[in-house]
């Protein structure tokens, strides 16, 4: 009976864990993702409003990684940091990236999905998509934010 309870806790203690994995299969190869944001100097100072974005298509500093097809940098309703990858997850290509908009939603304008950036997901919404955009790793520390993947 013992070992009966230690194989259904082994089970429920492996499941949290792969349930915590940040990772998540996505269409959109994998590229290096390394952005380091002063957020005392301008632009980024500035930078604080929910519904509010940023977009990283060309890299500034010698350093920047920008993922696949450039970085979306968004602030969600609650005043949370996410980052997502510009490429449309339906046309996988680095030249066919969404625009996000005022309404807390972004848009490829090739295929017509759209995704839902207001709660910080990046879910489709509407459109032939039917996988969420590619998020990266956000933290703010010490008036740095860092995106990584």
């Amino acid at each position: 009976m013992n070992f009966f309870k230690i194989f259904i806790v082994f089970l429920i203690i492996t499941g949290v864990s792969a349930g915590c994995d940040n990772t998540s299969e996505s269409s959109i190869p994998d590229a290096p993702v390394n952005l380091q944001l002063n957020m005392l100097v301008a632009p980024y100072n500035t930078f604080n409003t929910p519904n509010s974005y940023i977009i990283y298509d060309k890299r500034k500093n010698e350093i920047d990684r920008i993922g696949y097809g450039g970085i979306l940098l968004y602030i969600d309703y609650e005043g949370k940091y996410c980052a997502f990858d510009l490429t449309c997850p339906y046309e996988v290509s680095p030249n066919v990236r969404v625009s996000p908009n005022d309404e807390g939603k972004a848009v490829c304008d090739k295929c017509g999905s759209v995704f839902e950036l207001l709660y910080g997901i990046g879910a489709p919404i509407s459109g032939p998509a039917k996988e969420p955009l590619k998020r990266y790793r956000v933290v703010l520390s010490n008036n740095w934010l860092y995106v990584t993947n």
